[in-house]
């Protein structure tokens, strides 16, 4: 798979393969094979600035994880031949990413989120499209308010790192890049894959930054557990 991805995405595409799930979260699906299946496309790509990583900011006004900062994906519908089928169909949906200029690198194994029941499976991908932002925009304001194109080097940055104070009282991995706060689910995930793939440098694991004020999440408790 490395042969088709640029020499800075081969290690992350190499190591794919033999990517666990428990290296990807602590939290696994459930045994009994409940959750709602879903899927979500991180798409990489020779942004403007560098090797970059496909990130959106949901609307402020939906209903569930309104303001998050996420990868395009969502639910598995019944008419999607498998989670790349519907992680793709999402992007499209969401950002107007056209399906023909992906390459997808592998799916990996899918993970838990016990707050909302979802099982999701990540979907790596290359995007040699996305050299031009323009290749991509919210289709719909109703479901995303912004698209970013977001510079690897600006995730890896010690000093756009920190430990986010999340609304259960736990701490898990933040990041701060384009002026998007990234924490919960995206963040963990984009926290194992620098790892995986070998970009990450050392940060301050005490640096602490509380969630900024979203719509549908009370104030976090003011002492927190590490929940890496």
């Amino acid at each position: 798979m490395s042969a088709a991805v640029p020499g800075w995405l081969a290690p992350l595409a190499d190591a794919a393969a033999s990517i666990g799930g428990d290296d990807l979260s602590r939290f696994l699906p459930p045994d009994d094979g409940s959750g709602r299946p879903s899927a979500v496309l991180i798409s990489f790509a020779d942004g403007p600035d560098g090797p970059s990583v496909l990130l959106i900011e949901r609307s402020s006004d939906l209903r569930k994880h309104a303001g998050q900062v996420a990868f395009p994906g969502g639910s598995i519908d019944d008419g999607d031949a498998s989670p790349v089928a519907a992680a793709l169909r999402e992007a499209t949906e969401e950002v107007g990413l056209d399906a023909a200029d992906v390459q997808v690198i592998a799916a990996l194994p899918p993970i838990f989120i016990p707050v909302t029941g979802f099982v999701v499976t990540p979907v790596l991908a290359w995007c040699p499209a996305l050299h031009d932002p323009a290749a991509v925009r919210a289709v719909s304001a109703a479901e995303v308010a912004r698209v970013e194109l977001v510079p690897i080097a600006e995730l890896t940055d010690p000093s756009h790192r920190f430990l986010v104070n999340g609304p259960a009282g736990y701490l898990s991995p933040g990041f701060e890049a384009r002026g998007l706060f990234v924490w919960g689910f995206t963040a963990g995930l984009l926290d194992r894959l620098l790892d995986i793939a070998g970009w990450a440098q050392p940060w301050d694991r005490t640096v602490r930054r509380p969630l900024p004020p979203l719509p549908g999440y009370p104030s976090p408790p003011t002492a927190a557990v590490d929940r890496d």
